[in-house]
């Protein structure tokens, strides 16, 4: 298939995903959505790993505030519906295949929502992390049952008021990430020869288990409203819209 907005290739029983929107900064489109999801359609019967992965500098920066921009400017509706990257993100936590983000550079808001909703998180000493919805008036609504279940509330809490990014150590600690190394090609590959040795059949039983500990779709309705109550906000939009207009932020006269 001919993607738009990511790489994909299989080797064995691995699919390397990987964003690859270097015009846009791997932000998120309807487009990327679909294609991810089509991926995690093809992974389902024979694929026991899925590694997420951006660029050196740029892992993802999450909602393309450009594309938004663009489609408000042509008449079009400006409000995305949330629920499909909710049910990306619900697919890579509970599918059939452990999925791993392999994380170097910026990880920004839907971004995070990836890596959170990822079995493991490999990074370099490059990647840091935020969440700068705040700062726009927006709300991580979706991101935040895949990260409290990962960081817990406090930390999910604190990431999320601050808006300012961590670096890679502090992930660590936190949880945020499991492995990191500045050769993080390396430690993916030794993650791997590990891993593979593990079978469909008990990936997903076990994948399975881990959803009914912590069932992602209580929150998903919450989740979903608050997204687009806060998208729907005519001084929120007008916040954004400057932004990409001028890169000036919100709180700037």
């Amino acid at each position: 298939m001919n993607y738009q907005t990511i790489q994909v290739r299989f080797q064995e029983s691995i699919c390397y995903l990987r964003f690859y929107r270097p015009e846009a900064n791997n932000t998120i489109n309807n487009t990327l959505i679909e294609e991810c999801m089509y991926v995690l359609a093809l992974c389902e019967e024979s694929v026991t790993i899925v590694v997420l992965e951006g660029l050196p500098e740029v892992f993802c920066l999450g909602a393309d505030f450009q594309g938004m921009y663009e489609k408000m400017a042509n008449e079009h509706e400006h409000v995305q519906n949330p629920e499909p990257l909710y049910d990306l993100w619900l697919k890579l936590a509970t599918g059939p295949y452990i999925t791993i983000s392999h994380v170097r550079g910026k990880a920004n808001a839907g971004g995070i929502g990836f890596i959170a909703a990822s079995d493991i998180v490999i990074a370099d000493q490059t990647a840091q992390f935020s969440l700068s919805e705040l700062l726009f008036g927006l709300l991580p609504a979706c991101v935040l049952p895949f990260l409290v279940r990962r960081v817990g509330f406090q930390k999910a809490n604190y990431l999320t008021l601050m808006t300012q990014p961590i670096r890679v150590e502090q992930a660590l600690t936190w949880g945020l990430v499991d492995a990191y190394d500045a050769q993080s090609d390396t430690v993916l590959r030794k993650h791997l020869l590990r891993l593979r040795r593990l079978s469909k059949t008990g990936i997903l039983r076990y994948k399975r288990f881990m959803d009914k500990l912590s069932d992602l779709r209580q929150y998903k309705s919450l989740a979903l409203a608050s997204n687009q109550e806060v998208f729907s906000d005519a001084q929120n939009l007008k916040g954004i819209f400057r932004y990409v207009e001028t890169g000036q932020f919100p709180w700037m006269d």
